[in-house]
């Protein structure tokens, strides 16, 4: 009789468990604010970056930089880089950066860990204070695109030479600590891997101020979506991707609906509805970043 009465407290304890988990996962309705008059793309974020169209305005150039997102959230460059080109060895104070790889091959040295080379399809971070540089390698200018947390600096190590920044002088100090791969973060992830279906992680950055997700499918299984369907929103953080496999079909607020190619970079203001899904007839994969883990998203109710 004891050990019955034990189960049954069991039961009624996890029944009570999986109760509040349900309750806890479960849709409600709310009020959500909205501007009246909706947000714009504030220079230079636009609604799309197309790859095709950088480099067609590159053409001929080895090393060039381009900003293509920058607000108070997250700031991000494509960047070609010379054959034999190297980046000082650098680091960032308190943020952690990320770099995904379009084309040529990039050497990356960071601290701690050895020394690899990194091609088209590498998603490459460094935590917080970790020594890090870049090299190009083979004969072709390499192409990435560098991720930041809005507003990040730069400190070098005492034995490097500080690259001029105007209006500042490099001063001596003394530094402890530094950022780990914790919370899953790695230091690299070959998305080759993950279309061949080998590497199965899909949260690429897990940041206090900073997320990326590998978002994969095959369009000809996702649901038929209406007109009707405006998608959803974020109030605290806008959020761009890059395409990195495929075709990706994209709404926007009132904008038309439009299709994005590997390697361009998509953004939405906050506060903006949108709408992303696998675009074409094959599969497709988008790396999905704004600045929160767990970025509340707010949908349309039912009708």
């Amino acid at each position: 009789m004891r050990i019955l009465k034990e189960i049954a407290i069991l039961a009624a304890v996890a029944c009570g468990v999986f109760s509040a988990l349900r309750a806890q996962q479960s849709d409600t309705f709310a009020w959500s604010p909205l501007p009246v008059q909706p947000n714009t793309w504030v220079a230079p974020n636009q609604p799309i970056w197309k790859l095709s169209d950088l480099l067609a305005k590159r053409k001929g150039q080895t090393s060039w930089s381009q900003t293509v997102v920058d607000d108070a959230t997250l700031h991000a460059d494509y960047v070609s880089m010379a054959p034999g080109a190297k980046t000082p060895r650098q680091f960032h104070p308190d943020t952690r950066a990320w770099w995904i790889v379009q084309d040529g091959q990039i050497r990356f040295s960071i601290e701690g860990q050895e020394p690899f080379v990194a091609s088209k399809g590498y998603l490459v971070q460094v935590p917080y204070r970790n020594v890090f540089s870049m090299e190009t390698v083979g004969d072709k200018p390499s192409l990435r695109l560098e991720v930041n947390i809005a507003g990040a600096k730069t400190m070098y190590p005492i034995d490097e030479k500080p690259a001029a920044m105007p209006g500042f002088n490099f001063v001596k100090v003394r530094i402890s600590g530094k950022g780990k791969y914790d919370q899953g973060n790695k230091p690299y992830i070959d998305f080759n891997q993950v279309v061949a279906g080998t590497e199965k992680q899909r949260r690429f950055i897990a940041d206090d101020r900073a997320v990326a997700n590998i978002i994969i499918g095959d369009p000809k299984k996702q649901r038929p979506a209406p007109d009707t369907d405006w998608g959803h929103f974020h109030l605290e953080s806008s959020e761009f991707w890059f395409i990195l496999l495929g075709k990706m079909e994209y709404k926007i607020g009132s904008l038309p609906i439009f299709i994005a190619d590997q390697g361009d970079i998509v953004y939405t203001p906050r506060e903006t509805w949108h709408r992303a899904r696998f675009g074409g007839t094959e599969m497709a994969c988008r790396l999905a970043m704004n600045g929160y883990q767990d970025l509340l998203h707010n949908y349309q109710p039912p009708d």
